[in-house]
């Protein structure tokens, strides 16, 4: 149901049961699938895929230009991904020539005044909080917990399972599994109460925690302790993953812990 106060370019692919509210507008190349809601004065522009049953509240603005000056106006895109709630007042950038397009996953809640800057790659079932800043070609990984307020610095990673505490200034890349919080970005843990609220069995978070001790509590460095982990601790998926993370990293680790 499409209100007559809404503008739909020509171009645009809509989905029969799409609900478009009053004074929103819709740009051409743009599909939006089965289900979803666009709430009033949403502007989407081109190049956005919007998936299935997602809903968009008033006051987003969803595939703008990028905020780069490095732009030369490429064709690029900005995905959502099915079932993912988009508040009042979240800006999503499309992407630009290093990734051609931005993405949010599947079950993601963006709350209010969130900013998704170009290229940034954001997984399934992330949660991010009110205000939160994401800069430019950011990586963050599924079922992410990024707390209010917080400012994501350009080309950082956040791994899988991460809970960040609000206002969180994130400098360096968050290895999956873990908490973070004080400043500067510290170990605070693992997010044990969200691994097991996914499943996660108690000596499996029990593994988990064993390995970021030699990473975060020993005094190591990083290759030595990464050494260690692979020389001590049985081979798993979660082990494997967390040292390919940190290896991996461009930017570096957040700190580990210190009293």
């Amino acid at each position: 149901m499409n209100q007559p106060l809404a503008y739909i370019d020509p171009q645009a692919k809509i989905a029969r049961n799409v609900v478009i509210e009053p004074f929103s507008t819709i740009h051409k190349n743009v599909t939006i699938e089965e289900g979803t809601w666009i709430g009033p004065n949403v502007t989407i522009f081109e190049g956005a895929h919007i998936g299935k049953n997602v809903k968009i509240y008033p006051g987003a603005s969803i595939s703008s230009v990028p905020q780069d000056l490095k732009y030369k106006g490429e064709d690029t895109e900005t995905y959502i991904g099915d079932n993912t709630v988009i508040r009042e007042y979240v800006t999503i950038s499309r992407g630009t020539d290093d990734r051609y397009k931005t993405v949010v996953g599947s079950n993601c809640l963006l709350m209010a005044y969130v900013h998704v800057a170009h290229d940034c790659i954001i997984g399934d079932n992330c949660i991010i909080a009110n205000a939160v800043q994401i800069a430019g070609h950011v990586t963050i990984q599924d079922h992410a917990i990024i707390g209010g307020s917080s400012a994501i610095h350009q080309f950082v990673k956040v791994g899988s399972h991460t809970m960040l505490s609000g206002g969180s200034l994130v400098r360096k890349d968050v290895p999956p599994y873990t908490k973070a919080a004080r400043e500067p970005l510290t170990y605070a843990g693992i997010n044990s109460i969200g691994l097991r609220r996914r499943g996660f069995t108690s000596e499996k978070i029990n593994e988990i925690q064993e390995i970021y001790r030699y990473i975060f509590l020993k005094g190591l460095n990083n290759s030595k302790a990464l050494d260690l982990v692979e020389l001590e601790l049985s081979p798993s998926k979660e082990r494997d993953e967390i040292i390919n993370f940190i290896r991996s990293s461009d930017r570096g680790v957040m700190k580990g812990y210190s009293y």
